[in-house]
């Protein structure tokens, strides 16, 4: 047994050296040309130049009896050879820039591809920048999570304060109205039943104006019926006594969207038809809702006397609340606001809401 030990130690590597050592020779050769070409970047214009430069005075040597047209045909053709070579190096460079820009319009789910002719440092570049955008795409799935409740929580609360004016505060000044009339009615006294009179229409009037802050805070018929019908009721009230014609165009609404997404685009139409026929003395508003499967947008177009919209943003919270909670409203359903305008031109808004959230590749 210990004449043997020693004989079974010096041969046992050899058929495992056999075995592995011929795979490994396609893939070995072929590992030695990519570290070929993934040497740093610097490295390879110098060897690139110093490669032409060697080439051009090998042509010049050879070539020196013959005429100059094809001397020149050649050194043509080496410099373009020289080219190709410095392309090739950059690719990878130029790969980065055309992500960052496609990142940049929006497209959070473009990614750098690993490339066989980059070297270490621009892959670990490329590397860290999938990183970062995988981080950014988790990130704006959770904000948007987060809005989405945000959105959520504070239409709950606003329904129940709408349902609290309306079925409680308005009852009690209904039963207060009734009260009012009769005593009107069964009063003697002349000066007395005219200032009831008067209290009662003021009680009146404050009915009416709570019963309509109860749907300015929430419209239940947005809970009930969805955006479209909500938007068509935002459109008759506001046409109201104004000489206004409000238009709605929903064809391109099939059904009904998320509850954040109505509820931003609902204000959105609130805070733009409001706008419109307070400051703007429209003579007809337009307002357009459009869906499909990534996207829904409200186009809010007046033909009235427009503003100038960027002394309006530098006023800030000065003049320029309106605009400023649409924009911020929006921003939290990760999505855009474009205002058009200009002074007698008219106004137009558009909100465009994402229905999906980005995806990871």
């Amino acid at each position: 047994m210990s004449l043997s030990l020693p004989v079974l130690r010096e041969q046992s590597p050899k058929p495992v050296q056999l075995i592995r050592g011929q795979p490994r020779t396609a893939s070995t050769r072929r590992s030695i040309r990519l570290a070929a070409l993934r040497v740093p970047l610097a490295v390879k214009l110098v060897g690139a130049n110093l490669a032409v430069l060697a080439l051009l005075i090998g042509i010049r040597a050879g070539l020196a009896h013959v005429g100059g047209f094809a001397l020149d045909a050649a050194i043509v053709i080496a410099l373009a050879l020289h080219v190709v070579l410095v392309l090739i190096a950059l690719r990878p460079i130029r790969d980065l820039e055309a992500v960052a820009e496609r990142v940049w319009q929006g497209d959070f789910g473009a990614r750098v591809e690993r490339s066989t002719v980059a070297d270490q440092e621009v892959l670990r570049i490329g590397s860290m920048f999938n990183i970062l955008l995988d981080g950014l795409v988790s990130d704006r799935a959770r904000m948007r999570a987060l809005a989405a409740e945000v959105i959520e929580v504070g239409d709950r609360e606003r329904a129940v304060l709408a349902r609290e004016l309306h079925d409680s505060t308005a009852q009690r000044l209904a039963a207060l109205l009734l009260q009012l009339s009769a005593a009107t009615r069964d009063c003697t006294d002349p000066a007395l039943a005219a200032r009831l009179a008067d209290m009662r229409d003021a009680a009146e009037e404050i009915t009416e104006e709570v019963r309509m802050l109860s749907h300015t805070v929430h419209p239940r018929v947005l809970d009930d019926l969805g955006l479209v019908a909500a938007v068509r009721k935002l459109a008759r009230e506001s046409s109201k006594g104004l000489g206004i014609d409000v238009d709605v165009d929903a064809r391109e609404m099939a059904s009904r969207l998320p509850a954040s997404v109505e509820s931003v685009l609902y204000r959105v139409a609130q805070e733009s038809v409001r706008n419109a026929t307070r400051h703007a003395s429209p003579r007809h508003v337009w307002l357009t809702l459009r869906a499909d499967a990534t996207s829904a947008q409200l186009e809010v177009r007046d033909d009235g006397h427009g503003f100038d919209l960027a002394a309006v943003e530098k006023q800030g919270t000065n003049g320029g609340m309106g605009l400023l909670s649409m924009k911020e409203r929006v921003a939290l359903v990760d999505g855009s606001l474009e205002i058009k305008t200009a002074r007698n031109n008219g106004t137009t808004i558009v909100a465009t809401v994402p229905l999906i959230a980005p995806r990871l590749k």
